[in-house]
């Protein structure tokens, strides 16, 4: 791994980057590597416990694993950095099931697929890196090329997978659903999970908005989501946070109004800082939507509905961008315009959603699933950030040793944006091929750094 980073940091600081990085295809691939796992002896550890409680830093262990072989239409990729996703904190604590589950179910497709049930994981579902090797058949892509990863692996051997390839029944979020995730100074990929990096930023800033970026985007602005519009009164819960941090920039770029929702001055004035005018701190404006734990409150509906028409002169949410699930569903229902559009995923608060039925169907509301994002939309909101229309989230940055910690930080919510993870990059800030247009942008790309 030390000749490998070694050539790729050659191009640091080059007028020709290209050229030192294609000497990678040179080098030969080590025969194991340094990656983030779960271990499927653990899986019960936590049991008893509530989930709050189950800390991520107890199961996620770095260690030394083998290097597997690639198979066809696959890539290699030399993990510069990577991201925590929530997706990384549920694998931590084996919520809602243990992800051997999927890996188990996965490795009876075929041999090539039976490579990913082991007894450990390596997770992660972001990456920017260097592409080592491809394999049979692949053609775009060749050894050098600086890249990122979206997280969507799809077989592509059915025909529903092929109008929207996330309706292939065989589709599945890489390391979650796959082994050889991106926590890891290797990733095994599809080739059609590849695109190019954004060339103004460093490596663990172009590794951040892979997953949540691609989210936000299907979820907000395509016709499988919202189909968001210009002008549309959009309410974003978790505006700051990993996923709506990027919402709220995709409203602000797409002529959209966003409603903030925060639970704190700080991340009120992060809103504002990406160029929110209308936010609500939810904590001090202490809007409590259960009374119990089995009942809600519809009060507290209708006091926040009222709060939206102050700062909208009088509109009611065109949409809604669902996430935290459980607590917040019953309220997003209710204050949705009539018409409107509630648009979920992820319930990060709980999966048992309640809303009273009568305020969607007597308002002819709708309700619309969606779960990450297919090749051309995650192209699409990548292209977003490399034209420096949408920027990253980072606010803080950990080696790949201490993995468990920025995954707690995640879970206990201790995090603003995204917490990056540095994989074979040394330190932060590597990795820049545009300076120019990073000038152009740099106080957009670091309002969450020290967040």
């Amino acid at each position: 791994m030390q000749h490998i980073l070694e050539a790729i940091m050659t191009a640091e600081g080059s007028d020709q980057p290209g050229r030192h990085l294609a000497a990678v295809a040179g080098l030969p691939v080590p025969e194991s590597y340094r990656g983030v796992v779960v271990r499927a002896d653990e899986t019960r550890m936590f049991e008893g416990l509530a989930t709050r409680d189950k800390d991520p830093r107890k199961a996620l262990h770095v260690q030394e694993v083998p290097t597997p072989e690639l198979g066809p239409g696959e890539a290699l990729v030399a993990v510069m950095a990577s991201a925590v996703n929530y997706n990384t904190v549920w694998t931590s604590i084996f919520e809602p099931v243990s992800t051997f589950t999927f890996l188990r179910r996965y490795g009876r497709i075929s041999p090539l697929a039976a490579r990913h049930d082991l007894p450990y994981h390596v997770v992660g579902s972001d990456a920017a890196g260097v592409v080592l090797r491809t394999g049979p058949g692949v053609t775009r892509w060749r050894a050098g090329d600086e890249v990122v990863a979206h997280c969507l692996s799809v077989e592509l051997e059915d025909a529903a997978g092929h109008d929207d390839t996330m309706l292939d029944p065989q589709q599945r979020i890489w390391g979650f659903e796959t082994n050889f995730g991106g926590l890891a100074e290797l990733a095994v990929v599809k080739a059609n999970q590849l695109m190019p990096k954004p060339r103004h930023l460093s490596w663990e800033e172009a590794a951040s908005p892979g997953l949540v970026n691609s989210t936000a985007y299907r979820q907000l602005v395509s016709p499988h989501g919202a189909n968001m519009k210009q002008g549309d009164v959009v309410l974003i819960w978790g505006a700051s946070g990993g996923l709506g941090g990027y919402a709220t920039q995709l409203a602000l770029n797409g002529g959209a109004i966003p409603v903030c929702v925060v639970s704190s001055p700080d991340k009120a004035e992060l809103c504002r800082r990406m160029g929110a005018e209308l936010v609500i701190d939810r904590a001090a404006e202490n809007f409590r939507f259960w009374r119990d734990e089995h009942t809600q409150d519809q009060d507290e509906w209708r006091r926040f509905g009222e709060r939206i028409r102050e700062l909208t002169g009088g509109a009611d949410p065109d949409i809604v961008f669902e996430h935290p699930g459980r607590e917040t569903f019953g309220a997003s229902v209710y204050v949705a315009k009539r018409g409107g559009t509630v648009v979920t995923c992820a319930s990060t608060s709980g999966y048992q959603h309640q809303y009273d039925n009568r305020y969607l169907w007597m308002h002819l509301k709708r309700i619309v699933g969606s779960h990450f994002a297919n090749y051309h939309e995650a192209w699409q909101a990548n292209r977003l950030v490399a034209l420096g229309r949408i920027h990253p989230t980072v606010s803080r940055t950990y080696p790949l040793e201490q993995t468990g910690q920025a995954a707690y930080e995640v879970h206990r919510n201790l995090h603003q944006g995204k917490v990056g993870v540095r994989c074979l990059a040394p330190a932060d800030g590597l990795g820049v091929r545009d300076p120019e247009l990073r000038a152009r942008h740099e106080d957009a790309i670091n309002r969450f750094r020290g967040r």
